[in-house]
């Protein structure tokens, strides 16, 4: 299934995307999509749905983070293979984890909007997990039955405020919309490997990263083993699972970072495509 939220910012409604691309209305069956909906037994019960029984929803909808009251925003870095030789950064030894303050999270057709003093706004297409049943102290060969689905993030970073402020990298990366999310939530039943996906960002329609999942170093399923014997993940928790090369921050011979007015498209394979324009904060 293809879940999503649509309508305006903070007034959101559960919708599901038809296999003919029509967005078709849940709010008879399920709250929102979020925590409380993504265990095996509510998935299952949507998936028993017949989509032509569900109202078709009219017109041009904005459509919102495909999760709900998310809980964590975990994010892992430095985490495929030929990301790391970019930046020059040492392969890590177990997987780098910081966090996204939830107030990032907006749309993936959303503006993002650089903060006051912003000049080193960056681009990463990761893919996201949503766990949907509790995980804790799991192993890697348990892991993935945890995970209700999968979808696009942009952990859109300003690299100055990240790297230069004195601290953890969060303070780059938890700016108000730097992080989109969607636009659907794919169940893990129609991803059968999430470590063989082709992704793709575009700044201004011209390619700067090109990648697939199989270059990670730490897997998905790993990635939620070792997460889960430090703190427990909670349904509607999202990790997002680090960025293929191609960043601004590498580009030779210097870096190149986002202006006011530029677009980003990013694509997943199997998981849809996201689109920001990049505004200025006042």
């Amino acid at each position: 299934m293809k879940l999503l939220r649509y309508g305006p910012i903070g007034a959101e409604k559960p919708g599901l995307l038809d296999n003919a691309g029509l967005l078709r209305d849940l709010s008879a069956h399920v709250g929102d999509i979020d925590g409380a909906a993504l265990d095996d037994a509510t998935l299952d019960r949507l998936r028993a749905l017949d989509p032509n029984d569900l109202p078709v929803v009219e017109g041009e909808q904005r459509i919102g983070a495909c999760v709900g009251n998310i809980g964590k925003f975990l994010c892992i870095g430095l985490n495929y293979s030929d990301h790391a030789a970019e930046t020059g950064a040492a392969i890590p030894e177990h997987p780098i984890l910081f966090f996204k303050a939830n107030s990032a999270i907006v749309g993936p057709y959303d503006d993002v909007v650089m903060p006051r003093g912003s000049t080193h706004t960056d681009w990463e297409v990761e893919l996201g997990v949503v766990i949907g049943t509790t995980a804790k102290y799991v192993s890697k060969e348990d892991a993935l039955n945890h995970v209700a689905g999968y979808c696009i993030i942009n952990d859109v970073s300003e690299r100055h405020f990240q790297t230069q402020l004195t601290g953890q990298w969060t303070k780059g990366k938890s700016c108000d919309t730097f992080g989109p999310t969607g636009p659907w939530l794919v169940t893990r039943d129609e991803v059968p490997d999430p470590q063989n996906l082709g992704m793709s960002l575009d700044v201004n329609g011209t390619r700067m990263q090109t990648g697939n999942t199989s270059t990670m170093i730490f897997t998905v399923a790993e990635i939620i083993e070792h997460l889960s014997q430090l703190m427990t993940l909670h349904p509607g928790d999202v990790i997002t699972t680090g960025t293929p090369p191609g960043v601004g921050m590498g580009m030779k011979p210097e870096p190149v970072y986002l202006k006011v007015g530029d677009t980003m498209d990013l694509k997943i394979d199997g998981l849809g495509h996201q689109q920001q324009k990049v505004g200025q904060d006042a």
